[in-house]
C-alpha cells in the first residue's frame, strides 16, 4: 500500500497537524495618531488608524516574544522540554548576530534539547516560521514545535509609517491534530521578487516603493495566494466563519476581503490595526489569536499573510471541540488591547529611542 501523496499545490504535512496553543502580547502604551498629526501636519481627519501600540522601555521583540509564548504554553498544557522547535520570525530583531529564539526558549524552559532559529521575511517572518513548524511536526521529527511573529514599532519620524507602525505578536504550538484546537487542514505559499519595502543593513527606518506598495505588492500576493488555497480546497468565501487578512492599515484588509468575497462580519475579530497599528511580522498571527478567541467548534478560518518583498503564506484552519476549554487558560488579545495608557509624541520618541545624541 502507497502513502497517499500531498496535493502539489498545497503545503500539506502527511501526517496531520494543528494548533495545540496560542497566546499573544500586546504592549501597555498607546499613541494617538491624531497625536503624531499635531506634530508633522496638524491635520486631525483622514488619519490611517486610532492609534498604535508601543513598547515600554524594557519591551523588544524578545520580552514580547516569551509573554507570547508562556500564554501559549499555558494553552497547550505541555512541558517545555517536549518542544523540538522554538522560531521567532520578526523585522526588528533586538541583536544583528545573537538569537531571539535561545533568549526566549531558555526563558519558557525549552532548552537545551530543542532546535531555535530567527526567521525574517519582512512582514510574513511569523507565518513563514509556521509553515515550518507545520513541516517539521507533520514529518515526524518532533512532537511539538513553536512558532512566533513579534515586532516593535518602527518608522522614520513624519514617515506614513510612523501613523501605523504598531507593536505586538502571536506564538503558536504546533503538535499532532489530535490535541488540537485548531487542525491546521493545509497552507499555500506565492512568492514573487516585488521591491515593495525594504531596510538595508545598517539604516535605523525601512524605505517603502510607494506605488507598489498596493499593486502589485499586497493585494496581488494576498489574493493569489487565498484563491490557489480555496481552488485546491474546494471552498470559497462562505465555506469560511473567519478570515484574517494581513493589515498594514485598515483599509488594504477590508478591499482584499471584499475582492475575495469575504464580508465585513468575517474579518472584524482579527482587524486589529485601528487600535493597535500594524505589527508587522505579528499582524496575521495576532489577528489570528484575537480570532480563535472568539472561535467555536467547527468554525472554519482563513489567514492570508503577506511580507514585503514580497509572499504572501495562507492557511486552511478548522477549530476543534477541544477550544472552548483553552480559550480562558490565558489572557486573551482583546484584554490586552483594552489595558492600554495614553502617551504623547515625546515620551513615544524617549522609548524609541529615536532622539540621538552624540
Amino acid at each position: 500500500m502507497t502513502t497517499p501523496q500531498p496535493s502539489p499545490t498545497l503545503l500539506k504535512p502527511i501526517k496531520p497537524v494543528g494548533i495545540v496553543g496560542y497566546g499573544s502580547y500586546v504592549p501597555r502604551f498607546r499613541l494617538p495618531a491624531k497625536e503624531v498629526a499635531r506634530v508633522w501636519t496638524g491635520k486631525t481627519s483622514g488619519l490611517p488608524i486610532k492609534e498604535k501600540a508601543v513598547p515600554g522601555l524594557d519591551e523588544d521583540v524578545i520580552t514580547m516574544s516569551i509573554e507570547a509564548a508562556r500564554n501559549a504554553m499555558a494553552r497547550a498544557q505541555i512541558d517545555p522540554h517536549e518542544l523540538r522547535a522554538v522560531w521567532v520570525g520578526s523585522e526588528s530583531h533586538p541583536y544583528a548576530v545573537k538569537p531571539t529564539s535561545t533568549l526566549v526558549a531558555e526563558a519558557i524552559g525549552a532548552v537545551p534539547n530543542t532546535q531555535a532559529a530567527d526567521w525574517e521575511f519582512a512582514c510574513k517572518a511569523g507565518t513563514e516560521a509556521l509553515v515550518a513548524a507545520m513541516g517539521l511536526v507533520g514529518s515526524g521529527m518532533g512532537h511539538y514545535a513553536m512558532a512566533i511573529g513579534m515586532d516593535t514599532a518602527q518608522g522614520k519620524p513624519g514617515d506614513a509609517l510612523e501613523y501605523t507602525a504598531g507593536a505586538g505578536g502571536g506564538a503558536y504550538i504546533v503538535g499532532p491534530a489530535e490535541e488540537s484546537l485548531a487542525t491546521i487542514n493545509a497552507s499555500y505559499s506565492y512568492v514573487t521578487d516585488t521591491p515593495d519595502f525594504w531596510r538595508r543593513e545598517y539604516q535605523k527606518y525601512p524605505e517603502h516603493g510607494m506605488r507598489f506598495t498596493g499593486e502589485p505588492a499586497y493585494f496581488k500576493h494576498v489574493t493569489e495566494a487565498a484563491t490557489h488555497l480555496m481552488e485546491a480546497s474546494g471552498t470559497t468565501a462562505k465555506d469560511y466563519k473567519w478570515a484574517v487578512f494581513h493589515q498594514p492599515n485598515t483599509k488594504f484588509p477590508q478591499r482584499v476581503a471584499g475582492q475575495l468575497g469575504f464580508s465585513m462580519d468575517q474579518i472584524e475579530p482579527g482587524l486589529l490595526v485601528p487600535i493597535i497599528g500594524n505589527t508587522y511580522a505579528g499582524a496575521a498571527m495576532i489577528g489570528l489569536t484575537a480570532t480563535l478567541d472568539i472561535a467555536q467548534p467547527g468554525d472554519r478560518i482563513l489567514v492570508v499573510s503577506f511580507g514585503s518583498g514580497a509572499g504572501s503564506d495562507a492557511f486552511d484552519i478548522t477549530v476543534t471541540d477541544k477550544a472552548p476549554a483553552r480559550q480562558n487558560l490565558a489572557t486573551k488579545t482583546r484584554e490586552y488591547i483594552a489595558r492600554r495608557t495614553e502617551i504623547d509624541y515625546a515620551t513615544y520618541v524617549r522609548f524609541r529611542g529615536k532622539l540621538a545624541m552624540k
